[in-house]
């Protein structure tokens, strides 16, 4: 039994960084432009996420989809998300680990004190340049709903917000609803 600690040989920082992230007991992290951040929501936080996915139940039945927070891969960067809500197809999460944003059909963020710009900067600007259809902000500062589509290498080309708290946002095909946010 050797008593050496096991080394892996990688080629590449961006890599190892990710392989490092995956392997933390006990925390949900994530890297932002090559930054590890812990994953913390408050309750608050948790019951938008929770209130959106209700609501989306009856398409995600209809869609063959589930939602939920896994990991999001950004290939070429130093960017692995944990996005809040991820609505993706059923057949991709079957022993996968990491998915990339262009296999999403809808990513939704809610904002939280400490990183709000990076929700409505940063991530925006990159689930657009991997493809993510549509992108959804739950501004919890700025009490609005930010609905991105047709994204781009430059960013998203059509933007629906921000919608103040109260009011219907509509979610375009496949969804087909508006999600009611009276209640936010």
């Amino acid at each position: 039994m050797s008593t050496q600690p096991h080394t892996y040989a990688v080629g590449d920082p961006e890599t190892a960084l990710k392989y490092a992230i995956q392997h933390i007991k006990g925390d949900r992290v994530q890297i932002v432009e090559g930054v590890i951040e812990q994953v913390v929501r408050s309750w608050d936080h948790e019951s938008i996420g929770d209130r959106i996915r209700r609501q989306l139940v009856p398409a995600l039945d209809r869609l063959g989809c589930i939602a939920g927070s896994g990991d999001l891969d950004l290939p070429g960067t130093s960017n692995w998300y944990v996005p809040d809500l991820a609505v993706v197809p059923k057949e991709l999460t079957k022993g996968a680990g990491a998915l990339v944003p262009d296999q999403t059909l809808l990513i939704v963020e809610v904002t939280s004190e400490g990183n709000g710009d990076t929700d409505r900067v940063v991530k925006r600007k990159r689930y657009a340049e991997y493809g993510a259809p549509l992108y959804l902000v739950a501004d919890r500062q700025q009490r609005s709903f930010t609905l991105y589509a047709e994204p781009g290498g430059l960013g998203y080309t059509k933007a629906a917000g921000p919608l103040p708290f109260g009011t219907p946002v509509p979610l375009p095909d496949p969804f087909g609803l508006e999600l009611d946010t009276s209640e936010f």
